[in-house]
């Protein structure tokens, strides 16, 4: 069966950007470095992620790297969140809305927590819907916020939604 690697275009720091990522995440590491020569400039820089194969390349500055392609993070808890958040907007990221943030190198993240995923797929819609629109107003997700809007709901505040049957 083939395995699928991502490549990511860069202009010029593919290995920082390989060496950043493989500090960033546990368990991963660089396995090759591609030159044009014996000491000419880096073609590729490959590495695992945790397992997960990735290529950077040097491909030069015509393509930028957008929203519409974003690597999940599922974090087991507020811990983890605020480690890969505080880490991956450091030096020059950028933080977005709903978990999503943006590298030094322009690559989109989403940090989420599995609580998010637990909360919004709650067999109560209320809770659900009280959790969705707390995480509309955040940047970083929050989860005991999350948690709290959906227990606020238990107590007759926040907002409606149908009651599960």
């Amino acid at each position: 069966m083939p395995r699928i690697t991502p490549n990511l275009w860069f202009d010029g720091r593919a290995l920082d950007a390989a060496e950043y990522y493989v500090s960033v995440f546990p368990n991963s590491r660089i396995t090759d470095v591609s030159r044009m020569g014996d000491r000419g400039p880096v073609i590729t820089a490959s590495f695992e992620l945790d397992g997960q194969r990735f290529l950077a390349l040097n491909g030069g500055p015509e393509f930028r790297f957008t929203e519409a392609v974003s690597f999940v993070i599922d974090c087991a808890d507020q811990a983890e969140v605020d480690r890969y958040w505080d880490e991956l907007t450091s030096d020059g990221g950028e933080e977005g809305r709903c978990g999503w943030l943006t590298d030094r190198f322009g690559l989109s993240w989403q940090v989420v927590p599995r609580a998010l995923v637990e909360l919004l797929t709650d067999p109560d819609p209320r809770r659900a819907t009280a959790a969705g629109i707390a995480l509309q107003g955040m940047s970083r997700i929050d989860v005991s916020a999350l948690h709290a809007a959906a227990r606020a709901v238990e107590a007759g505040v926040g907002p409606e939604a149908p009651r599960a049957t």
